[in-house]
């Protein structure tokens, strides 16, 4: 899962990003609401400070919250009166910290939001749409359709190249299985891209590729 470190002092957003990096974490860093904005909708948890150069981490929250409403959200800040307090939850931060905050206890806050992260994927199939955890949605071509529906079919189990391609309406024997190692990856990379996480679709070598994540159909 990703973590999305919005926060204005370099000092300060390196050394929170290098711990939670060493601890096995993946950080996205952004120093601006402008750099909030393009990388948003990349991450599961955002830690985010209220004093922003450009605007106020408040209006981030609120932001994050209505685009990611299953995001964990940490607001990070030197203002620890009551009514910033309440501003904040109130805008939609699970959590509110007061600066300076021990590295360990962020880091078991950001722990203790990642339980609670929706870990299910949906496919729905009248929009052939892949939505992911947290309600971002991938439209996906006829044949990614049929591949995720076949391994969202079954569950944790590897389906055969050949029962791909043969689902495709290719005869196996003639079809060029680099076109289907070129339909992974690309899928995999708009993934990332698009939804901020890794697909769960894991190469099960000499036997295919399975959907590793919960999936419901609909």
């Amino acid at each position: 899962m990703r973590i999305l470190l919005v926060e204005d002092s370099a000092e300060l957003r390196e050394e929170i990003s290098a711990f939670l990096s060493r601890r096995g974490w993946s950080v996205l860093c952004a120093g601006s609401l402008q750099e909030f904005e393009a990388l948003k909708d990349q991450a599961g948890v955002a830690i985010i400070d209220i004093m922003l150069p450009d605007g106020s981490g408040f209006d981030a929250i609120t932001r994050l919250r209505q685009c990611s409403p299953g995001a964990g959200i940490i607001a990070l800040s030197a203002r620890g009166g009551s009514t910033d307090v309440v501003q904040g939850l109130h805008d939609g931060a699970d959590h509110y910290l007061v600066k300076p905050v021990k590295l360990i206890e962020l880091e078991a806050v950001i722990v203790s939001l990642s339980r609670r992260i929706p870990t299910s994927w949906t496919l729905q199939r009248g929009a052939r749409q892949l939505i992911s955890p947290r309600g971002i949605g991938l439209q996906l071509s006829r044949n990614e359709f049929t591949l995720v529906e076949l391994l969202a079919e079954r569950p944790g189990s590897p389906v055969s190249r050949r029962a791909i391609v043969e689902a495709y309406g290719e005869h196996w024997l003639s079809y060029d299985q680099r076109r289907l190692d070129t339909l992974i990856s690309r899928l995999r990379r708009r993934c990332r891209d698009t939804a901020g996480e890794d697909l769960p679709l894991k190469t099960e070598h000499g036997e295919g590729y399975s959907f590793t994540a919960p999936v419901t159909l609909a």
